[in-house]
């Protein structure tokens, strides 16, 4: 179902998914625990380029399923917006 993945060395995959299990643990722990909360905005701008070079590779594939990959930049960009405003 995904044909990039066919595209992508096995070790940039596993590094791919590795940056964005921590990329959303960084999101969601710092506020929830308090410890480094200036943490959560990083993670989101971190995420929101991680996701807007994923809409790329999917573009540059040919892949057109990208809707999951923007609302992820949607909900990142909502997140950093509301870390500036607060």
């Amino acid at each position: 179902m995904m044909a990039w993945v066919d595209r992508i060395p096995l070790p940039a995959l596993r590094a791919l998914g590795a940056v964005e299990m921590l990329g959303a643990t960084g999101l969601v722990l710092p506020p929830l625990t308090g410890i480094a909360p200036t943490l959560a905005p990083a993670e989101a701008i971190g995420l929101t380029l991680l996701q807007i070079g994923a809409i790329i590779v999917h573009l540059t594939g040919r892949d057109r399923r990208i809707a999951l990959n923007a609302g992820l930049v949607v909900a990142a960009a909502v997140a950093i917006w509301l870390a500036v405003r607060l």
